[in-house]
């Protein structure tokens, strides 16, 4: 992670976004997707992530989060991690992946340029917190994530990306399910 970004306030609210090594388009298969969604829902039912708003687009993930336990650093590098060497793993293990060698061999090189990979590297390393610290600031941050497939020309409305809680928040649960706690507690003014 960047020295010059970090997680200040262990138990606030944050919007993060992070991307795969040169912006590859890696998530193009459902098996790619699911890794993400099985290890959200790993994150929130055993390392205390609250979720309340995500979006996975085929470079990038963009999730407003907190840790019950206190750790947004920690939890973030821990799913960084984990979804990194699973996915490489689907990748090798993938008969259909096309694309196989020259991904293998994007994460090789960028795990070459950088210091404290030992192999190779999936994700890039920064992620930008920004603390969320009002409902309005949350309110925009989930406007934007919503609407981040539907300005690259993915869906013209937002509720129709699969991978987005855009869905959730039109009472739609069958993705992955997301914390509404942060509404209850003030947080969002909808």
């Amino acid at each position: 992670m960047s020295r010059k970004y970090k997680f200040k306030n262990p138990t606030a609210v944050y919007f993060i976004s992070f991307a795969t090594v040169y912006w590859i388009d890696v998530f193009t298969r459902q098996i790619y997707f699911s890794i993400l969604e099985e290890s959200i829902t790993y994150c929130r039912e055993e390392k205390g992530m609250e979720v309340f708003a995500y979006c996975f687009m085929p470079s990038h993930v963009h999730i407003i989060f907190r840790s019950d336990f206190e750790d947004p650093s920690g939890l973030l590098r821990d799913f960084k991690g984990f979804t990194a060497r699973k996915l490489i793993k689907a990748i090798e293990e993938n008969p259909q992946e096309s694309r196989k060698e020259w991904l293998l061999w994007m994460m090789k090189r960028a795990g070459q340029k950088t210091s404290n990979v030992a192999n190779m590297q999936f994700w890039q390393q920064h992620n930008k917190p920004i603390e969320l610290w009002s409902g309005k600031v949350i309110k925009q941050k989930i406007e934007y994530i919503h609407n981040n497939p539907v300005v690259q020309g993915f869906v013209t409305d937002p509720i129709h990306w699969k991978y987005s809680s855009a869905r959730n928040y039109s009472e739609d649960n069958t993705v992955l399910k997301i914390d509404n706690e942060g509404m209850n507690l003030g947080l969002m003014d909808f």
